[in-house]
């Protein structure tokens, strides 16, 4: 229970962040202005923006008539971990990526954020058994972010999808909570096995980009998949593995400059600089 409430106060917190830097955006560029009152300023909550901003992103692909502001709306109510868990995912992407200047920016524009977002909302309508309607937004979002994530997948918290064009994650695929995922990156099958078929990638375990991982194999907690490897086999906690096929090459750090906040930090002030 006090990590259920701990976890509830996260969009909380966040959110006046949030709306402090649309007002000081608004001033900074006042071009912006009237799409900041919209998305932000005059939402009520967290998950009231969220739904807004991913209603306007996905206008131009969905059916005119379909009212998806209603739909999220009712499934935030149904599923509050679906904010919760955003508000993991965005602090997780403003907290170690430097290419993501603040929480705003990665809020409303940042494709692995959105694109994930999108899959927590129609991943709650495969639980609640509304599968065409999933499968259809499923669709429309890989049609707008070039990411294509199965509703039936598992997908845990503060996961980052850097760029993610090209990511494909099958239906019974699972992601831990920490995990980094890059661009290209394909969890898929070996077209040899039927039911659950597809990697199960273990908390804080990174798959980098153009990396292809098949069938129902584990890749452990910590563990690193290089660029462009092809893995077809169980990968130990805290291994590195690269190639093709891939084999381990060494162990992984403790931690990735590149996304870490310290790293994030100097990184920002050598661009000021």
């Amino acid at each position: 229970m006090l990590e259920a409430n701990k976890q509830n106060q996260k969009s909380t917190a966040l959110w006046p962040l949030l709306k402090q830097q649309a007002l000081d955006l608004q001033t900074r560029s006042p071009v912006l202005a009237a799409d900041l009152e919209e998305l932000i300023l005059q939402r009520s909550t967290f998950g009231d923006a969220l739904a807004t901003v991913l209603h306007h992103a996905l206008e131009s692909v969905f059916p005119k008539h379909l009212d998806l502001s209603n739909v999220f709306s009712s499934l935030l109510a149904a599923h509050p971990e679906i904010t919760e868990s955003a508000a993991m995912d965005l602090e997780k992407l403003d907290g170690v990526n430097p290419a993501c200047p603040d929480l705003l920016t990665g809020f409303l524009s940042f494709r692995g954020f959105q694109a994930l977002q999108l899959y927590r909302f129609y991943h709650a309508l495969w639980v609640d058994a509304q599968h065409q309607l999933a499968v259809l937004l499923q669709n429309w979002g890989a049609i707008k972010y070039g990411i294509d994530i199965h509703p039936a997948a598992r997908i845990g918290k503060a996961v980052f999808i850097d760029h993610g064009m090209g990511v494909v994650i099958g239906s019974t695929a699972v992601l831990e909570d920490d995990v980094n995922i890059w661009h290209g990156v394909t969890l898929g099958s070996t077209l040899t096995q039927a039911g659950d078929r597809h990697p199960k990638i273990r908390t804080g375990a990174t798959v980098c980009a153009g990396a292809t991982i098949l069938g129902n194999i584990e890749i452990g907690a910590g563990a690193i998949v290089a660029a462009a490897s092809v893995v077809l086999k169980n990968v130990a906690a805290g291994s590195v593995v690269a190639g093709v096929p891939a084999k381990v090459i060494g162990v992984a750090p403790a931690r990735l400059d590149a996304i870490d906040a310290d790293f994030k930090a100097i990184s920002t002030q050598v661009q000021k600089g």
